[in-house]
């Protein structure tokens, strides 16, 4: 038969055990929140990589959607999944969901053991004891711990929200700054050949030396304007790899040569603050911190003069003496702090929190507002350009083309209008970019994506 000390120390061990079978350690299963979250706001679905297995199979699915022109949606997927910096956040979920399991177990028994000779005598001490105090407060650490994991599913969720929007942005830029070298080198090449033009026209007689400055500066300029699209078409695909996490061979990535058309309308959209205020992650996320803050405050005060409370179970024995037995009970007693400092604290980060709630919703409304009018605006912009600007420049180039061949028109007059043509195209470019930026820009705000557009069959620039 077991002794009494046996006994006890069973029992404490038992309840322990029987505890802890309460929660398991599942980072995937925590995960699976933050990309569901993440997935009906983006459209993206993001997977945890466990093992080296996961990695090649993700490496051989990247080459699978690199054989192509990288479009925006395999650009997102790629970096959604790929990133080693996201996927480091993607265990954030994991370790929350770990504090939770933590939180459903009592400390571990602790066992003392003394023994002690002198003049023929032994004394020998057992004791074990548990925290009753963490035992009483496990409820309050569990909710407590629940509602952290609740603000890091949100938190992880607007993670990959944010960097697929951010890539959404790169690769717009990328593909608009492509766009933009193809049409400068056209132009440089055009210029090549009217300063070629007008150089023999000034050995013949037929232009002034002023007329050939004019045409050498214009062909110098389009030759920097070359270099400057160089420059910003590498700069804007570094930033777009970084997004991607590629290296390597893969970073050989190909873009489609052109931005997207302008959708045929614009997006109506209703009720967008109150769309925000439900979508958006960071206002969920404030709310979250505020209720677990109320939570800790509750817990403070339920622990205010209670910090540590042992209870155990302890025998004595005695050389030549029967055994003796009880339990002992290890109060901290409330002389110096009595826990005031605490609660006051505890109260001050909750108004801090309730703050913090009004400012982000405050933001996410005007955030909103902002992004739409933007929008409509680009879009308007947008399609000024490619109504309005780009016909009557077109217009233009061949009626003076027509007027040149019936030798109604100089050279002089054609070259002009050549130059002005090409900036009406490069701010075309530009306009089209900024339509599809301020879509990305709006998306955020309102927390979640907009419908597809359906294309026009106008083309946004000439080819």
């Amino acid at each position: 038969m077991a002794s009494p000390i046996s006994w006890h120390a069973t029992l404490a061990v038992s309840l322990g055990l029987l505890l802890a079978g309460c929660a398991s350690v599942t980072p995937e299963r925590a995960f699976e929140a933050s990309a569901a979250a993440a997935q009906a706001r983006t459209g993206v679905d993001a997977r945890l990589l466990r093992s080296d297995a996961d990695r090649q199979a993700l490496q051989a699915e990247i080459d699978t959607l690199l054989q192509a022109p990288l479009t925006q949606d395999a650009a997102v997927r790629i970096a959604a999944l790929n990133h080693p910096g996201l996927q480091a956040t993607y265990w954030e979920a994991g370790i929350a969901q770990a504090d939770v399991a933590q939180a459903a177990r009592l400390r571990n028994p602790g066992f003392g053991f003394s023994r002690m000779d002198g003049g023929g005598n032994r004394e020998t001490e057992r004791s074990v004891s548990i925290d009753l105090a963490g035992l009483l407060t496990m409820p309050l650490r569990q909710r407590m711990a629940a509602r952290r994991l609740d603000e890091t599913t949100l938190r992880v969720a607007a993670a990959i929200e944010h960097h697929v929007n951010a890539t959404r942005r790169a690769w717009i830029e990328t593909v608009a700054a492509r766009q933009a070298l193809t049409y400068a080198r056209q132009v440089a090449d055009a210029a090549d050949a009217s300063s070629a033009l007008m150089a023999r026209m000034t050995q013949a007689g037929n232009a002034s030396a002023l007329d050939l400055a004019r045409e050498s500066a214009f062909h110098a300029e389009a030759g920097a304007g070359v270099l400057r699209a160089d420059r910003e078409a590498n700069a804007a695909r570094e930033h777009l790899t970084r997004q991607l996490g590629l290296w390597g061979k893969q970073a050989l990535y190909t873009l489609p040569e052109r931005l997207p058309d302008l959708p045929a309308a614009p997006a109506e959209l209703a009720g967008i603050e109150r769309t925000a205020l439900s979508q958006r992650l960071d206002v969920q996320a404030a709310r979250a911190a505020a209720s677990g803050t109320a939570a800790d405050l509750g817990l403070t005060r339920t622990t205010r003069f209670v910090n540590v409370l042992d209870l155990g179970y302890a025998d004595k024995r005695e050389t030549g003496e029967p055994k003796s037995d009880g339990y002992e009970i290890g109060l901290e007693l409330p002389l110096f702090d009595w826990g005031g400092a605490r609660v006051a604290r505890a109260e001050a980060v909750y108004m801090q929190s309730l703050g913090q709630v009004a400012a982000v919703a405050v933001n996410a409304r005007s955030e909103a507002r902002a992004g739409y009018l933007g929008y409509r605006a680009s879009y308007d912009v947008a399609r000024h350009y490619r109504d309005q600007v780009i016909p009557l420049r077109k217009q233009i180039a061949d009626e003076t083309l027509l007027r040149y061949n019936g030798m109604l028109a100089s050279p002089f007059e054609l070259l002009a209008d050549a130059r002005e043509q090409a900036g009406a195209v490069h701010a075309t470019i530009e306009a089209l970019k900024d339509f599809w930026l301020a879509q990305v820009d709006l998306e955020t705000a309102i927390g979640t994506r907009l419908p597809a557009p359906s294309p026009t069959d106008k083309k946004d620039t000439p080819q």
